[in-house]
């Protein structure tokens, strides 16, 4: 056991040190998993690969573009108005609650003074942030590209697994790629299906309830499926905020109420039945790599921790299939004790 940690330590290391490199194969290889059957289909369509491939790497820039643009549309739509809620909220906290000195014409004056004091470091801010979209964007690039040869050449990825690996090893490692990419692929499409379902519902309430951008924020739901946990409770903070700024308090209570309940339903019938059909993992476990992940790459490493996750779980079923404690099957079985 220390061996094991002291190797997948410095793999982690290595990871981190190559992130630059190490990201976009890691979310090409979940885009693979998760776009593959429409690959397969067209290809059974007599696609050729490389035209397949495209279709499919357009397809998903086509979904993401939209449901991104969706998103923000809303946002900026209902904006405003979360703004002045806030904006009252904090009026009637500092009213209620203020203490002597905590005026709102004090918080603005010493924010005035803060942003006089630090504005160098506000504008270094900015740059570094235009740098991290920079390579965000890059990121996604090159993701997109390797998502389009890991389609393609996807046939070709056990021959070079195997003539990578020893020989004597060959069979075993292709069965724990195998089993590692299944277990992936069935964790992306078991989110996805999750993610769809939790939209739709949402989706349906906030428009019944009347809630401006309701079709935005059915998207954002979608959209932050693929981090379990934080993202269901941060598309409904939207969510709710954008009710309380538009319909009142009593709309937003019952925007709570429909969140709420479709994350019972999820979590009491949906991720049952999901991960029954895809990948078993328990929800402790679910957690702790989310926590080790958010530790290691921040929200990306959310992201990241689960299907990754996913993935030594398949392998470790692998090795638990072959490797079994067990008599051996050239062994006969002890004899049954004397009466």
């Amino acid at each position: 056991m220390l061996l094991v940690a002291g190797v997948a330590a410095v793999f982690i290391w290595l990871c981190v040190v190559f992130k630059t490199a190490v990201t976009p194969v890691l979310l090409a290889i979940l885009g693979t998993a998760l776009l593959r059957p429409l690959y397969r289909r067209l290809v059974r369509m007599k696609v050729s690969r490389s035209l397949a491939a495209a279709v499919t790497v357009t397809a998903i820039l086509v979904v993401v573009g939209g449901a991104g643009y969706i998103v923000v549309a809303a946002l900026l739509e209902t904006g405003d108005q979360i703004l002045a809620s806030l904006r009252q909220a904090a009026v009637d906290i500092a009213e209620h609650f203020g203490a002597a000195g905590t005026s709102l014409e004090d918080l603005a004056k010493n924010a005035k003074q803060l942003l006089e004091r630090f504005g160098g470091t506000a504008a270094s801010g900015v740059i570094s942030g235009l740098s991290v979209v920079g390579q965000m964007l890059a990121t996604a690039v090159l993701a997109l590209l390797l998502i389009f040869f890991f389609l393609r050449d996807s046939d070709k990825a056990i021959g070079s697994l195997r003539a990578f690996v020893p020989s004597g090893t060959a069979d075993t490692a292709e069965a724990m790629a195998r089993r590692a990419f299944e277990a992936v692929e069935g964790f992306m499409r078991g989110t996805t299906f999750v993610a769809f379902v939790d939209a739709v519902l949402i989706g349906v309430g906030l428009l019944v309830l009347q809630v401006p951008g309701a079709v935005g924020l059915a998207a954002l739901v979608f959209v932050t499926a693929y981090i379990p946990y934080l993202g269901a409770f941060l598309s409904g903070a939207v969510a709710v905020l954008v009710a309380l700024a538009d319909r009142g308090f009593a709309i937003a209570l019952w925007v709570l109420g429909i969140v709420l309940a479709v994350q019972v339903i999820e979590g009491n019938v949906l991720q049952p039945m999901v991960q029954s059909r895809t990948v078993q993992m328990h929800p402790a476990a679910v957690m702790l790599a989310i926590t080790a992940g958010a530790s290691v790459a921040g929200i990306l490493g959310m992201l990241l921790a689960v299907p990754l996750t996913a993935a030594a779980t398949g392998i470790l079923g692998e090795l638990r299939a072959r490797y079994g404690t067990g008599p051996a099957r050239d062994e006969p079985a002890a004899p049954a004790p004397a009466d």
